[in-house]
């Protein structure tokens, strides 16, 4: 039954969720997680992060032959996945060795509330 100055069906805004006015990310900071999330939703980026993080370090000639793709296809998803932060290259020689980027990962698990 509805209290002086409550609707039926109304809830008693004390007993309601949290405001959603009070939301965890900035505008800003979605706008980046959401560049990063984009980094990886590609099945091949994502695969080719997995492939990184498991490594710990892997040079971009060991990545042809698990991806099934060239070396070229596999330089512009490199290239996608360090403009998002998550991967880091260090040329050596011919070859570009790459390592997840730990601190803009956590930063993500932060953001995602994890």
């Amino acid at each position: 039954m509805a209290t002086k100055g409550q609707s039926a069906g109304m809830a008693d805004p004390a007993l309601c969720c949290a405001s959603v006015v009070e939301t965890p990310l900035s505008h800003a900071e979605a706008i980046g997680l959401a560049h990063v999330l984009a980094a990886l939703a590609d099945p091949i980026r994502l695969q080719l992060f997995s492939l990184v993080a498991a490594q710990g370090e892997v040079c971009s000639c060991d990545l042809e032959a698990p991806l099934g793709r060239s070396q070229p296809t596999i330089s512009h998803h490199t290239k996608l996945l360090a403009e998002a932060g998550l991967i880091v290259g260090e040329k050596r020689g011919r070859w570009v060795w790459w390592r997840i980027e730990s601190d803009r990962l956590a930063d993500v698990r932060r953001a995602l509330g994890g």
